[in-house]
């Protein structure tokens, strides 16, 4: 007689975290005919159908109670359970912002007045800021973190957006300014036009220096960033302050053409499974935390012209041997299990940068901001100088680790 009141208190706990016989112990003093409704047939029946994964379910779940309005308790109670289930905070808010468009816009403010007061009372950041910027023919997004300290600015891998820095830019952002933007072609300036190679990429760099009225920067570049890094080093030297090359590689693969005629050919789809086991290891694919469904996502939705002009882009790259004379910092940084751009490939880049430091993260894979953020985080922190000065400037101080 009591299985389906057991498994309703049992799907409560699962996706709520709290214990039904507590948390609805109001309910059960007000109507214990409600209190057994809703846990003999909601919690064990429908929201206990297999069919929707836990995660799902909430999302879906807090959209609706969004669309009703006046519904603020069960909100507050729901928005907690989607974080319980693996729903990011910047997830919520995206939600909460895409309501609007159908529910109204006051239902979508309350909600997400709700929404940041529960992230506030949880240690929740608050999302990174992010602005439009024009650049001389294109127009991009550009997130910073920061207003003082020396300038960092994070260049993100190909097929991927800005975003993918958001794992380490607040740490980072203690005693410096960080920006991260969208290359030509992702993200924000899906609009601009394709690359012919990546001198156009790092002139962007250079405006994008220009139009924050910084006359040079740390610049950390991290696959195709890396190479857009590189090329900035090589044609924009007097702007780089130090150079950090991540999951990079100094010299074109073969492999960058057929990618490219293979997303004309095939289309975005079938390049997921490809690039997702090139860049994750198979325990972050089984786990599917939000960077590797940030990245899938990304894959998928990518521009088949814009992705094939990049990796054209990138199979153009022309640095070897032309870093030799930087006299700038730089820092080689690898990760132990990259797919792609493994030891194998990048300790040999040491040779051609004079007074370089490689480092080997233990585990991290090609997109270690994704899976490995906290080794990326410490690297660059130690690497990288700090400061308190006026906004722009760039005037070290000795590095220490961040604080556990």
């Amino acid at each position: 007689m009591n299985g389906p009141r057991t498994r309703g208190h049992r799907v409560f706990g699962e996706l709520t975290g709290n214990d039904a016989q507590t948390a609805l112990a109001t309910i059960r003093r007000r109507s214990p005919q409600m209190h057994d409704w809703l846990l003999r047939g909601a919690f064990s029946q429908p929201l206990a159908d297999p069919r929707l994964a836990g995660r799902d379910r909430e999302l879906a779940t807090v959209a609706i109670l969004v669309a009703l309005g006046d519904t603020s308790p069960q909100l507050r109670v729901h928005l907690g359970a989607a974080l319980l289930q693996g729903a990011t905070a910047d997830e919520l808010r995206a939600l909460v912002e895409h309501t609007s468009v159908y529910a109204g816009f006051p239902r979508a403010l309350n909600a997400l007045e709700i929404l940041s007061e529960l992230l506030h009372e949880g240690g929740w950041a608050d999302p990174v800021p992010a602005r439009m910027i024009e650049l001389s023919d294109h127009s991009t997004q550009l997130a910073e973190v920061g207003d003082s300290g020396p300038a960092v600015v994070l260049l993100h891998a190909l097929g991927l957006s800005w975003h993918m820095w958001e794992p380490v830019l607040r740490d980072l952002a203690r005693g410096r300014r960080v920006l991260a933007y969208d290359l030509r072609g992702h993200g924000a300036a899906t609009d601009a036009p394709p690359p012919a190679d990546l001198r156009t990429l790092a002139d962007d760099l250079q405006e994008v220096l220009d139009h924050e009225q910084l006359t040079g920067a740390h610049v950390v570049g991290l696959s195709y960033g890396g190479a857009v890094a590189q090329t900035f080093a090589v044609h924009h030297r007097e702007s780089v302050l130090s150079l950090t090359l991540a999951a990079t590689t100094e010299r074109a693969f073969a492999s960058f053409e057929q990618r490219a005629s293979a997303i004309e050919t095939d289309g975005p789809a079938a390049q997921v499974a490809g690039s997702l086991t090139r860049w994750f290891t198979p325990g972050a694919l089984a786990e599917n935390a939000w960077g590797v469904r940030y990245a899938r996502d990304r894959v998928l939705r990518g521009d088949p012209v814009q992705v094939a002009a990049a990796w054209r882009a990138f199979s153009r790259i022309d640095v070897e041997g032309k870093l030799r004379g930087l006299q700038r910092p730089a820092l080689v940084l690898c990760g132990e299990q990259d797919a792609s751009t493994g030891p194998g490939v990048m300790r040999p880049m040491v040779a051609g940068i004079p007074g370089s430091t490689y480092l080997e993260l233990p585990g991290a894979p090609h997109m270690p901001t994704l899976e490995t953020p906290h080794l990326v985080t410490e690297a660059l922190d130690r690497f990288l100088p700090r400061g308190d000065t006026a906004r722009g400037a760039s005037v070290s101080v000795p590095p220490h680790r961040p604080q556990p």
